[in-house]
């Protein structure tokens, strides 16, 4: 299986994602929401350690799966601020995390009011496609 990410010509330049996955595969992934609970149902009081969780918890979920980053055709990253700096704090620390190939492919960055858990801050939600 091949997945190929493109930038067509006369978009914008990214940091690191691209406009366009596409790929013919054989089976799907979709993960629900990854929270920053641990497996305790703890949840971290600051933005990046929640975002250290949601990195365990979704490599988890995608091992469970038969996937890798690697994999991934599609994420959605809902951060509970409008300050751009704590967005972009969440991105740089998702990136150079061992999930970061991840965020090479179709991406999506959101700074929301709220998420479902008291204390929420960030969430994540992934597709994966395999072979």
């Amino acid at each position: 299986m091949t997945i190929e990410r493109r930038n067509p010509p006369g978009l914008h330049p990214t940091p690191g994602y691209h406009h366009v996955t596409s790929v013919e595969a054989a089976r799907l992934v979709f993960l629900a929401g990854q929270c920053p609970l641990d497996a305790d149902g703890r949840i971290a009081p600051d933005l990046l350690g929640q975002t250290d969780q949601i990195v365990a918890n979704t490599l988890l979920a995608l091992e469970d799966a038969g996937a890798t980053p690697e994999d991934v055709v599609r994420t959605v990253i809902y951060v509970a601020s409008s300050e751009r700096a704590e967005l972009s704090a969440v991105w740089d620390r998702l990136t150079g995390s061992a999930l970061g190939r991840a965020f090479s492919t179709a991406s999506t960055l959101l700074g929301v009011t709220c998420l479902g858990f008291p204390g929420q801050l960030v969430e994540l939600d992934v597709t994966a496609a395999l072979a």
